[in-house]
């Protein structure tokens, strides 16, 4: 099943918006990752299957294909591996797509599925405002960052297991709050 979730990439100081795109087929057990990624994106397989299967999610012995486009842009860094994540379990039918469609996602994946801080945040939140995304799944550790920018909601997840209970309305995760400088919160 072909599975599509949304995140950003960095080209200088702003980021542009990504389709990572995942096939998951019959075929020997692979994964391959293609659209020019760097070390760090390629390394993100080993990650993702770990991440999922000690976060108790049962995957299928298939070849999965992740594909990052638009295939010119350089992908760096560990961001990808939240999205990479989703569309795996949205390919394995463990999780629906739909939900995903309104947001983009970044953050990097212990082997545990613990979600660890990434650079970049700040661009991404504002390609998803500026794209008309309703807002961004981040790591936990970066979400006041993300939440510098108005008019889009920023879900702080610590944990892959939080993010799929989030998108499969099992227990939602609570929108960060952003609070004004005279300590009232300001309105999102």
């Amino acid at each position: 099943m072909l599975a599509r979730v949304r995140s950003a990439a960095l080209t200088g100081i702003e980021a542009v918006v990504v389709d990572v795109e995942i096939d998951m087929s019959l075929g020997l057990p692979y994964f391959n990752v293609v659209g020019l990624p760097e070390g760090a994106v390629k390394e993100s397989k080993v990650r993702v299957i770990s991440a999922l299967k000690n976060s108790g999610f049962e995957l299928p012995q298939k070849r999965i294909t992740v594909n990052l486009a638009p295939a010119d842009i350089r992908k760096e860094g560990p961001a990808f591996e939240l999205p990479i994540a989703l569309g795996v379990l949205v390919s394995a039918r463990l999780l629906d797509e739909e939900p995903l469609a309104s947001w983009l996602f970044a953050g990097e994946l212990s082997l545990d599925g613990t979600l660890k801080p990434i650079r970049g945040v700040l661009p991404l939140a504002i390609a998803a405002r500026d794209n008309g995304f309703r807002g961004v799944m981040v790591p936990a550790q970066n979400a006041a960052e993300a939440a510098l920018v108005d008019r889009i909601e920023v879900l702080p997840v610590g944990h892959v297991k939080d993010a799929v209970e989030h998108l499969g309305q099992v227990r939602p995760v609570t929108p960060f709050s952003r609070v004004a400088p005279c300590g009232s919160v300001a309105r999102n």
